[in-house]
């Protein structure tokens, strides 16, 4: 699961395809995050700390693959 190839929202959907793969085949024993109050909760603390480190200008840009890279950083960020 790669976000950094995550372009439209065609990429954004096969991309959480294959998150939800990821999670049933490897179950929430590999993930940080494997429960969905822990998974959300890490998703807005990185969102939380991506507005606060980013740019000025960027703060209010969202793309897919911003979207692909908080998915993928709420499966561990505490």
């Amino acid at each position: 699961m790669d976000p950094s190839n995550v372009e439209t929202r065609d990429d954004f959907a096969r991309y959480l395809s294959a998150v939800l793969a990821d999670f049933r085949s490897t179950g929430a024993a590999d993930w940080e995050n494997g429960t969905l109050d822990r998974f959300l909760d890490g998703l807005s603390a990185y969102a939380d700390a991506r507005v606060a480190e980013a740019p000025d200008l960027e703060r209010d840009q969202a793309s897919w693959r911003l979207f692909a890279a908080m998915v993928q950083a709420a499966t561990g960020y505490e």
